[in-house]
């Protein structure tokens, strides 16, 4: 119910409500609809009107602006304002099988579903919505400088690429409009005299036009390619070829070398070196010459390495470490002579020599050290390094230690073990070695903990109130480490306790003649209380007193949380425990009845009445008392028999009097 002032706040929200009802029109029994004004996109795409629609030739959908054909209403991300995406929405209008989709060869752009890269979607001044006349849509992806060089192909002056090339698709290779001979000869009358005459009399509408001419443009005259075999040049086809009116007019009047020595001179070509180019020892002169033309230097068949790599396709690929000379101008002819050379591997000198050409500085430094590694005496660079490119450091062929084992075989068993130093696992014996040499027998990049400091720099920093392990005060790494590999954990050169017994022999002695001994040191585990290099306590401590005890005596920890804890316990473990081994069982520091009488008085009234008067000697203290910690203010055990509970022992023992 609604007490008085609700009712008035109510009534009075009511009144507000009819009034403003009133000024806005509404009825008392209905709502009015609202209703929305529809506004053509030009509305207010003031810009676009401005942009396309004066425009020569307009896209029929913009210019009876029906966006919506193509467009959604409405969107927030403009790509996903289309409704379909790329040719897809073309298509809706544009059939498919018109637009050549069923060729043998589709447009990239047209195939890739980019229609936009050539037409312009809304308006154009340019015929077909293009967005560029002619040959200049066409530059809009492809490089133009083939095809403007010093003399252009006529058509493509006159008409553009349109006259041999289809823009959309086709049923001949490189969208052309017809078989490229028949699509030469529409033009170039292979009757006329004039033709006839050029070509030696050649039966030439037999063969590819562009064996010898660029379709396009060419640095030559008649459009020849760059460079020209001089019979070629000359028309002296029957220089190598058969007569034009024999059954064979392409046929050549000698096979092999023998054809391209009847002009060339042997010696000079051939040279006087006695290792050969495979394919010029074999007379296979076409393998990397073209016999009439070529857009490559001496009628090379590829552009530099390209050539070799026809052959040599195991040289070819990225490398993460290329070689300089390989991506350089020369190439492969940098180090290898095309015809002949004097060394295997068509080289004129060996490994180092020809190396040491460029690498000078390499061999300065070799110079300055005190022993080389035998490769490099004997100038074998090849036998670690790749020539050609590497994907390792150094540019290695492969792995460091697969290289390595080559020669080193012994080693690589030798090092399967348990832990393995992360360079070695790596393969990456160059972290620690020079591959070259060094001042030692090991080739070591430096000595000692210098070397081991380039990875473990932090860990070798020490405090000014550190205490510092003796060996590893003394930088000696090696004393205690294997710097290979190990069947110990931590890479230790042999189980922890022998290791460390080596430096603290009395140790040893110790536990023979001990009673009781603390497992971890007896088991050799010296690390889980001391620190092996360094630490801020004495002895090397992980952790101060009790806390180091309580690491792994976790029951105890968490006695001293819930119970009342003995005074010595909390404070220090070696009051009353020795840490490593004790004559006394428990690891006690002396016998228990002299260990408690240190500040329980034995011989005091309220001692002897308190335990019946048996000499301290004759009890063993911690059958009744829990030593550590207890519920009991006396730190009586928590499980008592009930006599003993009610203090009453002479149910159970007499005690003589004497």
């Amino acid at each position: 119910m609604l007490h008085g002032s609700e009712k008035k706040v109510c009534v009075l929200g009511l009144a507000l409500i009819l009034m403003l009802g009133t000024v806005m029109g509404w009825s008392g029994s209905a709502e009015a609809k609202r209703t929305f004004a529809k506004q053509g996109c030009i509305d207010c795409h003031k810009d676009f009107e401005k942009e396309y629609l004066d425009k020569k030739n307009v896209h029929p959908v913009v210019k009876e602006l029906k966006c919506e054909e193509c467009h959604l209403p409405h969107g927030i991300v403009p790509k996903l304002l289309m409704k379909e995406s790329g040719s897809k929405l073309c298509f809706t209008c544009h059939d498919r099988e018109k637009m050549g989709m069923k060729e043998k060869v589709v447009h990239g752009a047209l195939r890739s579903g980019e229609c936009s890269s050539c037409h312009d979607p809304h308006a154009s001044d340019h015929g077909a919505l293009l967005k560029a006349q002619g040959k200049e849509v066409c530059f809009s992806c492809h490089d133009r400088t083939p095809y403007e060089r010093r003399n252009v192909h006529a058509v493509i002056e006159e008409t553009g690429c349109n006259a041999c090339h289809k823009p959309h698709a086709a049923s001949q290779p490189d969208l052309l409009t017809m078989e490229a001979v028949e699509l030469c000869l529409s033009c170039h009358d292979k009757g006329a005299s004039s033709f006839k005459d050029r070509h030696g009399g050649y039966p030439v509408d037999q063969r590819s036009c562009t064996v010898c001419h660029d379709p396009h443009s060419s640095e030559q005259g008649v459009l020849l390619k760059s460079s020209i075999h001089s019979p070629t040049a000359e028309a002296m086809c029957d220089a190598c070829h058969n007569p034009p009116s024999s059954a064979e007019p392409f046929g050549v009047t000698q096979s092999g070398e023998g054809l391209c020595m009847g002009c060339h001179d042997a010696e000079e070509v051939e040279g006087t070196d006695a290792v050969k180019h495979a394919p010029f020892e074999g007379g296979e002169c076409l393998s990397c010459h073209d016999p009439h033309v070529s857009d490559h230097p001496t009628l090379l068949a590829a552009t530099g390495n390209d050539l070799c790599f026809g052959c040599h396709d195991d040289k070819s690929g990225t490398r993460r470490y290329p070689h300089a000379p390989v991506q350089s101008e020369r190439g492969c002819l940098s180090c290898h002579g095309a015809h002949s050379a004097e060394k295997p591997g068509l080289v004129d000198k060996s490994d180092g020599d020809l190396c040491y050409e460029c690498h000078s500085g390499v061999k300065d430094d070799l110079a300055k050290l005190n022993q080389t590694h035998a490769p490099v005496d004997d100038d074998m660079c090849v036998t670690c390094h790749n020539p050609h490119g590497s994907s390792a450091n150094g540019m290695l062929d492969g792995r460091a230690d697969l290289i390595c084992y080559q020669c080193h075989a012994e080693l690589e068993s030798e090092y399967v073990q348990s832990v393995v130093h992360q360079p070695v696992r790596s393969g990456s014996c160059t972290i620690c070695h020079n591959g070259h040499g060094g001042s030692d027998r090991s080739f070591l990049k430096a000595q000692g903990v210098e070397l081991c400091a380039d990875c473990h720099g932090s860990m070798l920093e020490t405090g000014r109130d550190e205490n510092v392990h003796e060996p590893f005060a003394d930088n000696d790494c090696m004393t205690c480490h294997d710097p290979h590999a190990s069947r110990h954990q931590g890479m230790l050169r042999q189980e922890q306790g022998a290791l460390c017994a080596g430096c603290h022999f009395d140790m040893e002695d110790g536990f023979v003649q001990a009673r009781s001994t603390h497992r971890p040191a007896a088991e050799g585990e010296c690390s889980k209380c001391h620190n092996p290099h360094k630490a801020a306590l004495e002895t090397l401590l992980r952790a101060p007193g009790v806390d180091l005890c309580l690491g792994c005596h976790t029951d105890m920890k968490e006695k001293f949380a819930s119970q009342r804890v003995h005074s010595p316990a909390d404070r220090d473990c070696l009051q009353c425990h020795k840490p490593h081994y004790a004559a006394e069982p428990s690891l006690t520091n002396e016998p228990l009845h002299q260990l408690c009488g240190q500040c329980h008085e034995p011989d005091s009234e309220s001692f002897s009445r308190g335990h019946i008067g048996i000499e301290a000697a004759d009890m063993n203290c911690n059958s009744c008392h829990n030593p550590h910690a207890s519920k009991d203010p006396n730190y009586f055990k928590d499980v008592m028999h009930a006599p003993f509970a009610a203090g009453s022992c002479e149910p159970c023992h007499v005690v003589e009097k004497q």
